[in-house]
């Protein structure tokens, strides 16, 4: 039976600045992967805080946090996509390589593009999702719905007052 995953891809704040975005989507598409979800995101404090909520005690979570807010690189922007497909998580986590880019193997992403700071931060220039539950968490807080190709989770339609920004 096919395993078909949907799994967060964020190309972080480092990697943007770095302009290696090609070379990253460039090493994923080995994946065969299909791309169903893609933007550019400010991250907000809430964001990154609720991103890494599982981090928080860590002595790094301040740093972390300014980290993905591009405070560090000043690129306050990721690329964030969902990649959707066969057996998902596992084919980004294989490239992606390890958090650590010192035990990242060299030819991972990580590998090749990332570095650990002076204070002990790992600058690891993409965030892949780690397992089913994990993705489908950080999915759900990246992206609505209507901004996804596919049908990943089930929704409900919902009739709110809306206030938007449009251009003048």
């Amino acid at each position: 039976m096919n395993n078909i995953q949907a799994t967060l891809v964020l190309i972080k704040p480092d990697g943007l600045k770095k302009s290696l975005t090609g070379n990253i989507l460039t090493r994923l598409s080995e994946t065969k992967l299909e791309i169903v979800a893609a933007k550019v995101v400010r991250v907000s404090r809430e964001l990154a805080e609720t991103h890494y909520c599982h981090l928080k005690d860590k002595p790094f979570f301040p740093e972390l946090i300014k980290y993905v807010q591009g405070e560090l690189h000043d690129r306050k922007k990721v690329l964030a996509m969902i990649y959707w497909g066969e057996d998902a998580i596992n084919k980004v986590r294989a490239l992606a390589g390890a958090t650590n880019p010192e035990e990242a193997d060299p030819t991972t992403i990580r590998g090749s593009y990332g570095r650990i700071t002076t204070k002990g931060l790992y600058e690891n220039v993409i965030h892949a999702s780690t397992n089913e539950e994990e993705a489908e968490r950080e999915i759900k807080l990246w992206f609505c719905p209507d901004e996804v190709i596919v049908d990943l989770y089930p929704t409900n339609k919902v009739k709110k007052e809306l206030s938007l920004r449009v251009w003048a």
